[in-house]
């Protein structure tokens, strides 16, 4: 393969698999030439369908007297569901409610690789509709450009270089130019400078400027609109100086010289995020200092200066590496989550609405140290959770919110890289749910997780007759709640279970039927706004059941059919 990695007509979004100290002096120590590009695809549940038996015609025609006999041995293997009907939901929690989300990994296929990637950002680069990545990749001094394909694979990357010894170290992707065509920020370690690249708008992008930081090297960006003037700006953070600068953004491309604060003495910013965390609507500076264990709080003002205000301890040797923003606990303040690489643990700070922050709660990352923490909602369920990636056999951590500021124990999985580094998330395959690009550097590794909700983790049961075979769900007591009916093969009636509203049911009330109802439907037959029910008995009628609009009906009104009715439908 050649060293640009373009013989590739693409790039599968298929499974493979960096840095094993966070500090940036080692950020040029050589890489793996062996990256590749790894997908980790969420199990599916996967329920076989039995093909259906059929019987014979003519037996069932002339001998209906054994009709009995020959559904009981088409059925005996339904025995081990005597009386049983299960209905799986959330399990309940006396405090919240918690939805699951599993991954699992697919095989690798490794793609040979010496760019040294380092950080990874997405957006739509050419307006397909498709999530395209960039990748930083330190080594070769560049950006790659990926093209994502309907969401199964990524194309050969197109490449940019960022200038000689430029090291580019962290990328972001924002509009610069307020023209709906995203652009491209690059901190250049090496050069001291943040390179600039506007989008064409077809995926193309031109190098618009480079921008000195002075004696600054930037280690992070983060862009926000710091002073409320509907363009984007860029704020670093800095080695060397122990300082974090704000790049004003003119609109067009262009950005003011950097203005910088200082973080303190051997102060080692990491990272740094946005937010109003004083409730005052000017935007503050979270930033993670793992030099000297804590988070600063700059505050934002009117005229756009920022003071220091608060210094929060992360705890001795916690080394807090990265920092995110979220309300955790839903009460409209701004809280925070960093990663501590030091102790391996993530830390959440509590807003309490006024500046200040309660005290640090921990969760650990086991024998990981915890190296990137992001925010998004992967099970659906309206809450954040977290996601950090690590340096350690576990390298991607998932932490499932409550909502109420706490979180579920560690869920740990493996790309098989020791050393993930930095991520971005997106919805790769349009399915609407968070997928998880990864940069690995120890193996040069970008993986792709597709996330996929799997929910339900707990099954709650609830009796019904003998041998039930068909289910329907309506509203029969018009309680704006679900109810559940279903068909009893063995015992000629249909059970229904009138529900709470809260994933939980009464306990059955039995109307009868014809013989063997084996079908099941609900509808409105009688135009009183009220839901009755009609059963297929596979004898060789239906039965109607009027229902009273109180979760009771009437006795059953029976009507012939052809010999052995399977099925029912409404319409």
């Amino acid at each position: 393969m050649t060293e640009d990695c373009r013989v590739n007509d693409h790039i599968a979004v298929e499974n493979t698999g960096g840095e094993n100290d966070p500090h940036v002096e080692n950020a040029t120590q050589k890489q793996s030439d062996s990256p590749t590009v790894v997908a980790l695809i969420n199990k599916n549940i996967n329920k076989s369908k039995a093909a259906p038996k059929s019987w014979d015609k003519t037996f069932l025609t002339k001998h209906r007297s054994s009709i009995a006999t020959s559904a009981f041995g088409l059925f005996t293997l339904m025995a081990i569901i005597i009386g049983v009907v299960t209905v799986s939901f959330t399990s309940p929690n006396p405090t919240v409610q918690k939805c699951g989300l599993k991954l699992k990994e697919t095989p690798r296929k490794p793609i040979d690789y010496k760019y040294g990637p380092r950080s990874i950002a997405v957006g739509d680069f050419n307006n397909d509709s498709w999530p395209d990545m960039v990748v930083a990749n330190h080594i070769v001094n560049d950006i790659a450009i990926y093209f994502g394909q309907n969401g199964t694979s990524f194309s050969t990357p197109i490449q940019y270089p960022t200038g000689n010894g430029s090291t580019p170290y962290i990328v972001a992707v924002g509009d610069f130019t307020n023209d709906s065509i995203l652009d491209i920020a690059v901190a250049n370690f090496g050069t001291n400078s943040i390179g600039v690249f506007l989008g064409i708008g077809n995926g193309s992008f031109e190098k618009h400027v480079e921008l000195s930081m002075g004696s600054s090297r930037p280690i992070f960006i983060c862009l926000s609109d710091m002073n409320n003037d509907t363009t984007l700006d860029i704020i670093t953070a800095n080695y060397g100086t122990q300082t974090i600068s704000i790049l004003f953004g003119y609109g067009n491309g262009s950005f003011s010289s950097p203005t910088s604060y200082s973080t303190g003495y051997d102060s080692l910013p990491s990272s740094v995020a946005t937010g109003d965390f004083n409730n005052d609507t000017y935007l503050d500076l979270a930033i993670a200092n793992y030099g000297t264990d804590n988070v600063q709080i700059l505050f934002g003002n009117q005229n756009v200066n920022f003071t220091n205000g608060l210094t929060i301890s992360t705890s001795i040797g916690s080394r807090p590496n990265s920092i995110t923003v979220g309300d955790f606990n839903q009460d409209d303040y701004q809280d925070i989550a960093v990663a501590n690489y030091g102790s391996n643990k993530i830390g959440i700070f509590l807003n309490n609405g006024n500046g200040t922050f309660a005290k640090q709660f921990t969760y650990s990352t086991n024998a990981s140290s915890a190296y990137s923490i992001g925010v998004g909602d992967f099970n659906q369920d309206n809450r954040l959770d977290l996601i950090v990636t690590n340096n350690g056999t576990g390298n991607i951590a998932f932490f499932l919110g409550y909502g109420n500021g706490s979180f579920a124990q560690v869920r740990m999985y493996s790309t098989g890289a020791f050393s993930s580094i930095a991520f971005a998330l997106c919805d790769v395959n349009k399915d609407h749910r968070l997928d998880i690009l990864v940069v690995s550097n120890d193996t040069g590794v970008i993986d792709v997780i597709l996330g996929s909700f799997e929910g339900f983790e707990n099954q709650m049961m609830f009796s019904t007759g003998l041998w039930p075979l068909s289910v329907a769900v309506g509203d029969f007591n018009n309680d704006t709640r679900l109810d559940i009916v279903v068909a009893n093969l063995h015992d000629e009636n249909v059970s229904v279970l009138l529900g709470y509203g809260n994933g939980s049911f009464q306990n059955q009330m039995t109307f009868s039927t014809g013989s063997y109802p084996y079908s099941v439907a609900v509808g409105d037959f009688n135009n009183d706004t009220q839901l009755d029910i009609v059963v297929a008995n596979s004898y060789d009628s239906v039965s109607v059941l009027l229902g009273y609009g109180n979760g009771y009906f009437q006795n059953q009104m029976t009507f012939s059919t052809g010999s052995a009715p399977w099925s029912v439908a409404v319409g």
